[in-house]
């Protein structure tokens, strides 16, 4: 299970700190549980998967996929095939633009580094 605790935790780009702290420990207990010199608890499991939407039983066994389905997943595409396809790529074109607007209220957009980068050039 230790080299998934440390697969997960790079999946979701967090350091020792950042992962510990958001479960509520510290980050020397979360690295005596990736070099394997500690274990890790049902309450510890349950708390990462919660916490992460992580698959318990990928966590438990290896077995699976690492993350849970996002619970809006399958309705969605359940109404997108629903859809006249001038529909669909209207409402692919607006999901779009949210993830740009997502960007742009997280920091720098794609386009802006490109920019920025050949700005620099």
């Amino acid at each position: 299970m230790k080299n998934r605790i440390q697969a997960l935790r790079k999946a979701l780009r967090l350091n020792q700190y950042e992962f510990a702290k958001r479960l509520g420990m510290k980050s020397s207990a979360l690295s005596m549980i990736e070099v394997g010199n500690n274990t890790l608890t049902d309450k510890n499991i349950k708390l990462i998967c919660m916490t992460f939407n992580v698959n318990e039983q990928w966590l438990r066994t290896g077995f699976g996929d690492m993350f849970n389905a996002s619970p809006y997943e399958s309705e969605f595409f359940a109404i997108f095939q629903d859809l006249m396809p001038e529909t669909q790529q209207a409402l692919v074109s607006l999901a779009r633009d949210l993830l740009e607007t997502q960007k742009k209220l997280l920091g720098t957009t794609d386009t802006e580094k490109k920019e920025l980068g050949q700005n620099l050039a």
